[in-house]
């Protein structure tokens, strides 16, 4: 069907009717009243669902479709591929390519709304109604910080609580679609509340995480992120992967961590809700941790930071240290493990085996 075709086919009534559909649909006050009416005018004829699929093209454009709940209100009122189809060979045969060389297969500006008073008469509407959309829901951006030894509870605009942890900082992008946030450094805690149809993610070194509503801690730490969940579940995959391959990806539940870096995710191990909210405490739980993961935790309460030698690295740490003198602590780990603390570089304590 040509473009002269449509605009023969599908009166300027109807596809009024069409635009109006559509602003009402993306109205928060839509009530169960409106969606039988919809439902009833898309049965009536063939002419309702094809005026509301060119409305939808042009919508589209003005990413307003996505939000609309056309596919529980009335699954077959979802544009049909045809339509696209169609574009993207006319697109195709006048040579109008991507830089890419791709076709695109995006929402196509329908050709019969290029002339005519219903033109403009839509295209007002839709820039309305786009307009108001983008009023009603521009991204919030928040940023929040804390010095060494400083840990700070910050409360979200969605009546998610976030526990900061010391030498930390979150910058949080809260829009219409999406809740992002991104822990740029240190530690923090999320207890997020549930919106289904709002994820929320965190973007944290070689991490990305994303869960509707639950509990776990984020650890980002130089070489790796460990992430533990205390209640939920929570998706984490790679923030990127070597060129040709999928993102790897884990599902995480209560009482379940895992690290990922820059080789990939580790393997999800058993943790607990002491262990990973003990520095909300003010304390330091480790229950068989390598030394150079306790020292990555305690490094972030100290002035100067610590590190193990070679050959000590991977001796296992068991206990809870107290935070309130974190010198003190680094000196308590040396003597549990038997190591020495050597001061020699002004800049770095090393833990070392002590000389037989």
């Amino acid at each position: 069907m040509n473009p002269q075709e449509i605009q023969d086919g599908l009166s300027e009534e109807r596809l009024d009717q069409a635009c109006a559909w559509i602003a009402r649909l993306r109205s928060d006050a839509l009530s169960a009243a409106d969606r039988r009416a919809f439902a009833a005018w898309m049965s009536e004829s063939d002419s309702n669902r094809q005026a509301f699929d060119e409305m939808a093209e042009l919508w589209g454009d003005l990413g307003v479709l996505s939000h609309l709940p056309i596919d529980e209100l009335y699954p077959e009122s979802v544009p049909s591929t045809t339509y696209r189809t169609g574009a993207a060979q006319q697109t195709a045969a006048t040579g109008k390519r991507e830089q890419t060389g791709k076709v695109s297969t995006g929402w196509q500006l329908p050709q019969w709304l290029l002339g005519g008073s219903l033109a403009t008469a839509c295209l007002a509407v839709a820039l309305w109604v786009g307009n108001e959309w983008l009023q009603q829901s521009p991204t919030q951006q928040q940023i929040y910080v804390t010095t060494v030894g400083e840990t700070r509870t910050v409360s979200l605009a969605d009546g998610s609580e976030v526990k900061l942890n010391t030498n930390s900082e979150l910058i949080v992008n809260f829009s219409r679609e999406e809740r992002r946030t991104q822990l740029m450094r240190g530690e923090a805690f999320f207890d997020v509340a549930r919106q289904t149809s709002r994820p929320f993610t965190v973007a944290a070194g070689s991490a990305n995480i994303r869960v509707l509503g639950t509990q776990f801690n984020v650890e980002r730490n130089p070489g790796n992120t460990r992430v533990s969940v205390t209640g939920g579940t929570v998706a984490v995959s790679e923030s990127k992967a070597a060129s040709g391959l999928e993102p790897e990806s884990v599902k995480l539940t209560r009482n379940q961590k895992v690290s990922v870096s820059g080789s990939g995710i580790g393997d999800v191990a058993r943790t607990s809700a002491e262990e990973a909210l003990d520095w909300t405490h003010g304390q330091l739980v480790f229950e068989q941790t390598p030394l150079n993961e306790a020292l990555e935790e305690l490094n972030r309460y100290l002035n100067v930071p610590a590190a193990a030698a070679p050959g000590v690295e991977d001796r296992t740490l068991s206990g809870t240290f107290e935070l309130t003198d974190p010198e003190n602590t680094l000196s308590a780990i040396a003597a549990a493990l038997g190591l020495a603390e050597d001061h020699s570089n002004p800049n770095l304590t090393l833990l070392s085996a002590k000389p037989n």
